[in-house]
């Protein structure tokens, strides 16, 4: 595989577990998620598992919502 698709790979994967670190530190449930954004539960966990795209505007939204900036959600998770 090329360099250029390995860094997308690893992005996505960056994406997948921050994503569900930045969910469970605010502290919110997939299904509370899902409310806030009136998306269905398995929107969310398919998001988190990367089975499912997330839209430019849902990804903001969601972001507002775990009150993370945009851009360390493709940051690789750093436990604290």
């Amino acid at each position: 595989m090329s360099t250029g698709v390995m860094e997308v790979i690893k992005t996505m994967s960056n994406f997948k577990i921050t994503l569900k670190a930045a969910r469970v530190n605010a502290g919110l449930t997939q299904k509370e998620i899902a409310e806030i954004l009136n998306r269905s539960e398995s929107t969310i966990i398919n998001w988190e598992n990367g089975k499912t795209k997330i839209s430019v505007m849902d990804f903001k939204r969601l972001c507002s919502a775990l009150n993370v900036n945009e851009s360390e959600i493709f940051l690789p998770y750093k436990s604290s």
